[in-house]
């Protein structure tokens, strides 16, 4: 969808993962952020790459490259911010670096929610199970994210509680949502190819 940029979220430190950089741990002979390029990058007019380390290697996979505005690994937010100061278009749509399987659709019916509902942003859903940084927001809330973040403000679900937030069903997709955040998760998914 022209109308969004897509977000990739590569800037924490991996600390579950021994301090190793998830988005470039190597899954079936990739990096884990180029499988998710793949299945992301036609499903968005353009496309970010939020990362805080490694910039070069991000930069190799041919996307722009944006870093936080805030120190010290503040979490999602922080780099939802950056991408939002960057984005060319009215919606940004953030997804982590380690979910290698995210929906095809995701951005289609992510817009399609929060078109219908006049959301501030829209959140996938499996079950009970909220995937909060699988999120369309509009570029638009990017001053009351800042004044959030400027007052100490880092858990995700604490800001989307001030918004209005649509809440988009994929159940029976919830292999689409896997994290791979240890190195034990990312031997099992080697050993399921």
């Amino acid at each position: 969808m022209r109308e969004i940029t897509g977000l990739v979220l590569a800037g924490g430190q991996g600390r579950r993962m021994g301090g190793v950089d998830k988005g470039l741990a190597r899954l079936r002979g990739r990096p884990m952020v180029a499988w998710v390029i793949e299945r992301f990058a036609p499903q968005v007019g353009e496309l970010l790459i939020n990362a805080n380390q490694n910039l070069e290697s991000y930069r190799e996979f041919g996307y722009p490259v944006v870093s936080d505005n805030i120190r010290d690994f503040a979490g999602p937010l922080a780099g939802l911010q950056a991408g939002m100061k960057a984005a060319h278009q009215p919606f940004v749509l953030m997804v982590p670096c380690d979910s290698p399987f995210l929906p095809l659709d995701l951005a289609e019916r992510l817009y399609g929610a929060l078109d219908a509902q006049q959301s501030d942003l829209a959140m996938a859903t499996t079950g009970s199970q909220s995937h909060q940084v699988f999120a369309l927001a509009r570029t638009a809330l990017l001053p009351q994210l800042t004044s959030f973040l400027e007052g100490g403000g880092r858990t995700v679900c604490a800001w989307y509680d001030r918004l209005r937030v649509a809440e988009v069903a994929f159940d029976g997709q919830e292999h689409a949502f896997s994290n791979i955040n240890t190195s034990d998760e990312l031997k099992a998914f080697e050993a399921a190819a």
